[in-house]
């Protein structure tokens, strides 16, 4: 059953791409809209769930509201480079590369810093694993090289849609360690930490609220400052992905509950989470429409194979 939860935000997140392209607007207004339907969600967990069930002892933490609201600020960082990089060069495309890029990152942090990963032998099939995942991640993505050359407008695009996915790569690799890491380093107690029962469930679902506040704020700025498209934040496209946010946002109180978990764990439930990889893949192609030939539809059936094999040795490491 556990692992059966952890599966959930592979399944919502990896829709994410194809409802804020079916939503439409820019990925400025893609980003606000995602943290405005985010913050709905997570002000509806903090008061219908986290204050009746665990009180205000968790609900108004102020260390708990500081460590959510920095992990929402990271997430904002890496949704905006995200919804660029699905622009840029599309949602089947951008959402294996991303995936890639979150999977490497994650795992390892969680591995190396988090100490999940405590025998030689882990390590061994742990990187095994991240290899694979990794490796058809991008053989999804994969060009057909018989395909006709590409414009110079067209390698520009994807050159600042691979710019994009580096920088989303770092803002989402510590949204997903954050609350991990401040708790391994101290500054959340391990009482806190683990109510109740060692599940870790009170902390985690306490998160969701003020990380939603994080959220917003940081759109604001990214959207502003760096996408410089402040004038067209309040239009139609905003509140249409307000859609997204919810669909993320289901996927996030899954992921975090899953990684307090014990039996799951950081590097394990953020490598399922991006079994979403299936989703926006085959999602891009046959709800989006996006052209593959059949020379990248076997790249992308064997990188699928790939990505499912590790993540499946991922979430049994545990076991060794």
């Amino acid at each position: 059953m556990s692992i059966l939860i952890a599966l959930i935000p592979a399944l919502a997140w990896g829709s994410v791409g194809i409802v804020t392209t079916k939503m439409g607007g820019t990925a400025a207004q893609g980003t606000l809209g995602m943290t405005f339907g985010a913050l709905v969600f997570g002000l509806v967990s903090l008061f219908g769930y986290v204050l009746p069930n665990f009180g205000a002892e968790f609900a108004f933490n102020p260390r708990i509201w500081l460590v959510g609201f920095v992990s929402g600020l990271f997430w904002a960082v890496g949704t905006a480079g995200q919804f660029v990089a699905f622009k840029k060069l599309g949602v089947s495309v951008g959402n294996p590369l991303s995936t890639a890029g979150q999977i490497v990152a994650n795992a390892l942090m969680a591995a190396a810093v988090l100490g999940e990963w405590t025998t030689a032998k882990m390590w061994f099939f742990g990187l095994i694993s991240i290899v694979l995942v990794a490796g058809g991640a991008v053989l999804t993505a994969l060009p057909d090289p018989k395909q006709k050359k590409e414009s110079q407008a067209e390698k520009t695009a994807y050159a600042s849609g691979f710019t994009a996915l580096i920088i989303s790569t770092i803002g989402y690799m510590m949204y997903f360690v954050f609350p991990n890491l401040l708790s391994k380093l101290g500054f959340i107690s391990e009482a806190v930490r683990s109510e109740p029962n060692g599940s870790g469930l009170a902390y985690m679902t306490s998160i969701v609220g003020p990380q939603s506040l994080g959220q917003v704020i940081g759109a604001f700025v990214v959207v502003i400052f760096f996408m410089k498209e402040g004038h067209q934040m309040f239009e139609a496209g905003t509140w249409r992905n307000m859609t997204t946010g919810l669909v993320w946002a289901l996927g996030n109180i899954f992921m975090f509950i899953s990684a307090a978990n014990p039996q799951v764990g950081q590097a394990t439930a953020t490598t399922l989470s991006q079994l979403g990889v299936l989703v926006g893949t085959f999602g891009g192609i046959y709800i989006l429409g996006e052209k593959k030939t059949k020379r990248q539809m076997v790249y992308i059936v064997i990188g699928a194979f790939l990505v499912v094999l590790g993540a499946i040795m991922i979430s049994n490491l545990g076991k060794l």
